[in-house]
Order: structure tokens, then sequence, then C-alpha cells
């Protein structure tokens, strides 16, 4: 008998994003619940038999109660069934996210008869009449030395059922930022275990280990640098022992990119308007993260403050790192501020220290004078 399920992991819902501010960390945090909704229509597009979430489903064990009854009314679309494993952030405690549930669900259980909790360690689920078997590894604490995947090797499962485990943790030898990190999963797991597909989650881009092991990331991309967030997989075993087929499905709404723009002079300002241009086709759902570098004069760098400022009005959100981004006045520049009398002779003074390289403190010096410059421009625009 053949099985379809919809892979997703590391929701993370009731995430605060506190990295980005006001109405936007907030649409982020909404977003989150609606791309839910998205996994939910493309579960019941593909006729699914189960979505599997491989952990991490809340952000801590402490989310709202609203929360948990916005992640109840998300599922409601998708009538399949629902299979979710504690993570490293949401672990099933004595006093966690899982066990408040039912006092928030309402219905059979505290919760609707598709969605199911994984909360005891070597407890396979059955469904689909037996014909697949989920083997879930429940951490019951945030870090686990142990390999809680172990027991997939010895698991008893009826004969004929399609064998899916389900993890939250990390293979080390394919992922070696974390290779230290515990919740450790072998890497070999799926072979040992004869498993049909081994469901993986904890590292939030999508990850082929091997055929019949993946991650499927975060299906909303939630930081910069992430390694191909924003999918789920489908994945399809036509019988025990077949290989799976796996595709991954973009459901993220939200395009987060990080990079780095020398500035020297106004064509490269021209030119990173055509990249931003280019990275989405919605400028509200982008979000970025720009490094500026480069050596411009005054007049230069109000040009670019002006078109960044129109940028951040349009863009989700616009994180601006210039600290490498060196602002050194002209004699033009100098003269606009003023030709003459005290304002000059301060100015001069400044530049002086500015031009030290021997001054503690010509970064300050140069900060007052692009100050100076900035106020006098925008004192001659409110006098027109």
């Amino acid at each position: 008998m053949s099985v379809t399920l919809i892979h997703t992991s590391d929701w993370q819902l009731g995430k605060q994003f506190a990295n980005v501010p006001g109405d936007a960390g907030a649409a982020l945090r909404d977003q989150r619940i609606e791309t839910v909704k998205d996994v939910a229509k493309v579960a019941r597009e593909r006729r699914a038999d189960a979505v599997v979430v491989s952990g991490d489903v809340f952000e801590t064990n402490a989310v709202a109660d609203r929360t948990l009854r916005q992640t109840l009314d998300a599922l409601e679309s998708f009538e399949g069934d629902w299979v979710f494993i504690p993570g490293n952030h949401d672990p099933a405690l004595a006093d966690s996210v899982w066990s408040r549930a039912g006092h928030v669900y309402a219905g059979q259980d505290g919760k609707p008869g598709n969605v199911h909790f994984l909360l005891k360690p070597e407890q396979p689920l059955l469904l689909k009449d037996g014909a697949l078997a989920i083997l879930p590894a429940v951490l019951e604490r945030r870090h686990e030395v142990d390999d809680l995947t172990a027991w997939f090797d010895r698991a008893q499962i009826p004969a004929g059922a399609v064998r899916v485990g389900l993890a939250h943790g990390s293979v080390r030898e394919f992922l070696p930022a974390a290779s230290e990190a515990p919740n450790p999963i072998a890497a070999g797991r799926a072979g040992t275990a004869g498993l049909d597909y081994l469901a993986l989650g904890d590292w939030h881009g999508t990850l082929r280990i091997d055929d019949r092991t993946w991650y499927a990331g975060t299906p909303e991309t939630d930081r910069f640098g992430s390694s191909d967030p924003g999918n789920v997989l489908a994945v399809g075993i036509d019988r025990p022992g077949a290989p799976p087929s796996v595709e991954l499905i973009p459901v993220g709404r939200y395009v987060w990119r990080e990079f780095e723009w020398a500035i020297h002079g106004a064509p490269d300002i021209d030119a990173l308007e055509r990249h931003l241009e280019s990275l989405c086709p919605d400028p509200a759902r982008l979000l970025v993260r720009l490094k500026l570098t480069g050596v411009v004069d005054f007049a230069l760098h109000e040009k670019l403050r002006d078109r960044l400022a129109a940028w951040d009005a349009r863009l989700r959100y616009l994180r601006r790192e210039d600290e490498a981004l060196v602002a050194q006045p002209s004699d033009d520049d100098l003269d606009g501020i003023d030709r003459g009398g005290f304002v000059r002779a301060a100015v001069e003074a400044l530049r002086a220290r500015a031009e030290d390289p021997h001054d503690a403190e010509r970064e300050i010096a140069r900060a007052a004078l692009l100050r100076l410059y900035h106020e006098h421009v925008r004192m001659e625009s409110a006098s027109c």
C-alpha cells in the first residue's frame, strides 16, 4: 500500500523576532501561523495520508494559550493525520506546552482525533489501519547526549507496514557546525533500522542526508543566512522497502537576503537599487541585511541615505550596517556648510582631527562633520 507524507519541521510558533523591531517583527510572527495553513493546503491538495512535524513546533514551552488555539485552527483544513514530536525548543517536560494543550483544545482528549502528539519514548504510532508506522524519538528535555533514535533498530512493527522515523537533532557528519551539539542522530539510522523514510528536524534549511533521510527545514524563513529554508517535502513511498520520492515544495512567504555592497560613486547607488529590485517581485515580502563598504563624500552619503530611506519604507525590513562605509568631506561639502566665520573655523578644526591618523577621536570628528552636513542639508530643504 502506498503512502504519501508531507514532512515539515521547526515551525517555532510564537517566535518573538526581537532583532526585527516594530510592525515588521509582528508581521513575521503572525505569518508563521498563516504558513501552517499553507502546509495544510499542500497536504490537502496532495491528498497526503499524514503531515509529520519533526519537532520545535513552538518557540518555547511558555507560548501563550492564544498561540495554541491558533495552531489548532490552522490545522483544520487538512483532515488527515497530523503527527508531532517535541524538539529542543518545546521538549516534553512534565509542565510543557504539550501538557497545557488539553486545557486549550476542545474535543476528544483535548484535541481533534486526527492530531497526534507523540510524547512517550519508544512507542510507535500505527496509522492507515496498521499500514503506516511512525517511530518517534521523543525529547523529554532540551538536550540528550544519547541517540534517541537507537531504539528504531529494535522496534517491533507489523509486517508489511511502511516504517517512518521522526526525530529532532543533529546528524554530526553532515552538520559540522553542530558536530558537538547534543541530541545526536546516527547518519546511517535509516539503514540500520530498516526505515523507509527518516524525517528530521532542527536544521532550518532543507537538506538531504541520503535517499531515505531528510531535514525538511522551517517552512517560513526566520533568520538571515539560512540555507534553503521556506519549504516542505512531499514524500511518496510506493511500498515497504521501495525508495521514497521526495519533492521540495516552497511555501514560505518572506524572503531574507544579506549581502555586501561597495559604494564609491553615484553609479554604485543606482546599481544597488537595481539589485534590490531583483531580489523579490514584492518588496513588502523582502527582508534585507545590507553591509555597506567604500569611501564617499558627504554629498554622496546624503544621496545614499535618502535612497535607502525610501527603500526602508518599501521593504518589510532593512538592516543597514555602514560601519565599513567611510564618509570623507570634499571641499565642496565643507563650503556647503559655511565658507567663513566661526562655523567654518569649527569645521576646519574638525576636519584636521578627522584627517589625523594619530588622533584617537578622529572617527568622532568625522561623525560630527557628517552630522553638520546633514543638518545643513535639512535646513536648506526646509527653507525652500
